[in-house]
């Protein structure tokens, strides 16, 4: 009778931590990938003022919020877009969603790993998804080569690839030849890319590259304030359409969101015109907040890498992936088969909570997880300043508890 839809393994994580935490015990967060970093204290007072905004604003958003959101990623990394041509919605995963939605029926090209909404949301919308295989060795990087080779599996005229970057698993980015190659074959292949920029103002070197800039026929750039403002429960997700966009299509995006969520929350959206509106201010935020990010990530892969497990240095965002499968026989020893199980007996005997590789596209024997170094106290409130042990105490603990744990295997 009922859809079979399974809950967010990213919230499940957290209710699971949350639980244990209510029974007075310890867990580290590895699990929940949010922001630990507060939005700018301009932002919040222009929340508070914005209270009073309890109007509806028009489906597409609040139009000088729009302005200043084109005239925000002109600035950042060069992508001109017109504000007619910007969607805004209660967090991008409603963007991604009525993206999928407007097609009747389409190919929906995903990497492995990849965020765990991704494919749900293609096949709650009636899509055929089709897994693109990376690996370890090449960085976790979708080539031209799997995007051929996948293509050969189409059934649907439409083809949709979700590209992520950095990336929600691994935390890893795209060189310009890597994305200039890509955009090459999307285009031979007629695909529509969602580029998925949510961590983009979050690379560690801020040196990111919007895919549109490569391949500006056909991709939709999905950005918001979640994480590179820290506001992820505000939820506000932005839409950057091509400008070629057919009109129909437009249509169908704005006629989903007044059929579901009407409108992102008016005092948010005025809330977004200080963070968008104050280039210099909100870029001076996040450099601040990428220093700390490069300096506990690379912290994690190095001590990671040096104990034999295996993860590759983030370049943005806030997450490692770290490959397990070194310590197959000494897991299997312990009746431990899955990355679940893994997981799961992980946070039982350390108190550590990481989310399995099987959350994100690999089949369940594959032994890996998802590490969000997210578990320290928002070092901007203070401008704190120190050694990592001193600025990031519950990480450093959480990697040295991984650590113990795989050494006495």
């Amino acid at each position: 009778m009922y859809r079979s839809v399974a809950e967010s393994q990213t919230l499940l994580i957290n209710t699971q931590s949350r639980k244990l935490e209510a029974e007075n015990k310890s867990v580290i967060k590895f699990g929940f990938g949010q922001s630990p970093f507060f939005p700018p204290q301009f932002v919040m007072d222009a929340l508070k003022e914005a209270v009073h905004h309890k109007e509806y604003t028009s489906v597409q958003g609040d139009y000088e919020l729009r302005k200043l959101i084109a005239d925000f990623h002109r600035q950042h990394n060069g992508i001109i877009t017109d504000p007619d041509n910007i969607l805004i919605a209660p967090g991008s995963k409603s963007l991604l969603y009525s993206i999928l939605m407007s097609f009747e029926k389409a190919d929906v090209f995903i990497a492995s790993p990849s965020w765990v909404s991704y494919e749900p949301q293609a096949r709650l919308a009636g899509h055929t998804t089709i897994r693109l295989k990376t690996s370890f060795e090449d960085r976790w990087r979708i080539t031209p080569e799997m995007l051929v080779e996948a293509s050969k599996e189409k059934k649907n005229e439409v083809s949709i690839l979700i590209l992520n970057y950095p990336g929600n698993p691994d935390g890893l980015s795209y060189t310009e030849e890597e994305l200039t190659s890509l955009a090459g074959t999307a285009k031979a292949l007629d695909i529509l890319v969602i580029a998925d920029e949510i961590y983009g103002l979050l690379n560690h070197s801020n040196t990111h590259k919007s895919f549109v800039q490569y391949y500006p026929e056909k991709t939709i750039t999905t950005t918001g304030l979640s994480k590179w403002c820290g506001a992820g429960g505000w939820r506000l997700g932005v839409a950057l359409l091509y400008d070629s966009i057919a009109p129909a299509f437009k249509k169908t995006l704005i006629g989903i969101g007044s059929e579901t969520y009407s409108c992102a929350p008016a005092p948010v959206q005025m809330a977004a015109r200080a963070a968008y509106g104050n280039f210099q201010l909100s870029m001076e935020y996040v450099n601040a907040q990428n220093k700390y990010l490069s300096m506990i990530g690379n912290y994690c892969a190095t001590v990671l890498n040096e104990n034999d497990i295996q993860t590759h240095t983030p370049e943005g965002g806030f997450y490692l992936f770290p490959d397990f499968s070194r310590f197959k026989k000494k897991l299997s020893d312990r009746g431990i088969f899955t990355s679940f199980q893994l997981c799961e007996k992980l946070l039982e005997e350390t108190g550590v909570a990481l989310l399995p590789a099987a959350a994100f596209g690999f089949e369940k024997e594959y032994l890996a997880a998802r590490l969000a170094y997210v578990d320290f106290d928002d070092p901007l409130i203070e401008h704190s300043t120190g050694t990592v042990e001193e600025l990031f105490p519950r990480v450093v603990k959480g990697i040295a508890a991984i650590v113990q744990w795989f050494s006495k295997m």
